[in-house]
Order: C-alpha cells, then structure tokens, then sequence
C-alpha cells in the first residue's frame, strides 16, 4: 500500500521583513518631512494577483495600529506614496514613504508601518519602527578663551543633528548677514541675533548682546572691580543673564 502524504510548510518569521532608511531621522519644526521604508514577503502563487493594504502609525487602539490618515493629530498634514509590489523568484518586494507637513514638536515619536496581504496570517509590522525628532533652532552663545569683550560665538543650535549639514542664515537687527556656517563671530557691536536653515520657513528666537529695555542705561560691557560682565538677552526665555569674564 502506497501512502501519499502532504506537507503544509509555514513560512518563518523572519520572511516577512520592513527596512527603514534610515532609522533614525531629524527635521526642523514647521517643515516638511518623508519617512521611508521598503517591505518583503513570501510570494505564494496560490494567493496572485497580490493585494496589498498598507498604513503608518504611531499609536495602538484595541490592539490595533491607528491608521495616521484617520489620527486626528494629523488631519491634513499626512500621506502616502506606495510604489507597485513587484515579485522575483520567490519574494515580493514594496515600498512606501510617508510624508508629515507642517511639522510640530508634538510629532516627535516612534513611526512603524504595518502591511497586510491576501495571503494567509499575511500580517506585518515592522519594529523597533523609525524615530523621528522635531526640533527648533536656537541660538547659543559662547565666549573665546582667553576672554575677549568684544566677541562672542553664537552657534545656530538643534536638539538633533540636521541631515546632511544644510546652509545656514544669520541675521543682526533683521538684516541678512548671508553667513553659510553654523557659527558665527559676533562683532564689536550691540545688536540683536536669529538664525535659520535656507530653505525652511522658521527662524531662531532672537538674542540680544543687551536687553532692549535697558540699552540707554547700561553699557554694553562693563569693566567693573577687575571683571567684565556682558549682557545676553534672551527671547525665548525672556531672560536678561550676566555673563562674568575674569579679566586677563
């Protein structure tokens, strides 16, 4: 007696793939951002043509992923570019790219993207997911070493690490100083400092080398008892501090 048997093999895993690229990415509030990703299964000829349902999200509600074109976060600012599935051989191959307008700090998250097919147990989501920051510019100021009076380097400040080292835009007293470095050397003179990244529409908070309200009463730098005291205003703290220098 002949015995035919059949055999029903299940596919591992680790055959259901999501790649980000890249993992971990950085963006200016207000602008815009593309989060990214590619996605591969197992090509089951039993289950052609393939039919691919695909969605991103940041939060789970009753155990299922919030699509983010239904959060209400962001209505508005959200959409997705999915490319064709294609297979060769035996995989089947996807893309996807989200794309979030109008960025806020409040985007800041973990991002995961989540596919589903017509094939059986034909679920993913892929982890640990891409970390997106949000982040604002600001200017941070520094003094030379020894101490000068006259100078002081302000740094055009992220949270994060901006891609791809972007050009950046000083401005003193609203004038555009067409500076293309992410530092800059303070002159001699008073005045109030912002930065910005070309091509964003947002623009660091300013700071003051002396608060508006007092500029008629005190000097910019004061030589008093052997040190010398400069004044930094700050915008968007609304905070006049006093730096004190020992003097060489």
């Amino acid at each position: 007696m002949r015995c035919v048997c059949f055999f029903t093999v299940l596919q591992g895993i680790d055959e259901w793939t999501v790649t980000y690229s890249p993992s971990n990415v950085c963006a200016l509030r207000k602008s815009t951002v593309d989060l990214s990703c590619t996605h591969e299964y197992p090509d089951n000829v039993q289950y052609r043509p393939n039919t691919v349902h695909t969605l991103w999200f940041t939060k789970v509600s009753n155990d299922q992923p919030v699509d983010l074109r239904g959060d209400a976060d962001y209505t508005g600012r959200v959409g997705y570019s999915c490319g064709e599935v294609r297979c060769t051989g035996s995989r089947c191959h996807g893309t996807c790219t989200l794309r979030i307008k109008d960025l806020r700090e409040s985007d800041s998250d973990v991002y995961k993207f989540r596919f589903t097919t017509n094939q059986p147990r034909g679920e993913y989501t892929g982890d640990p997911g891409v970390t997106l920051s949000v982040t604002d510019l600001q200017v941070k100021v520094s003094f030379p070493d020894p101490p000068d009076p006259t100078r002081a380097e302000l740094e055009c400040h992220s949270r994060c690490g901006l891609a791809g080292d972007p050009p950046y835009i000083w401005f003193r007293n609203g004038q555009n100083l067409r500076h293309g470095e992410k530092n800059l050397v303070q002159p001699r003179s008073g005045g109030s400092y912002s930065c910005a990244v070309e091509g964003h529409n947002l623009s660091s908070p300013l700071v003051c080398k002396y608060a508006p309200q007092y500029t008629d009463m005190i000097p910019d730098v004061i030589y008093l008892l052997g040190k010398i005291t400069v004044y930094m205003y700050y915008e968007w703290t609304k905070q006049l501090v006093f730096y004190i220098i020992n003097k060489m």
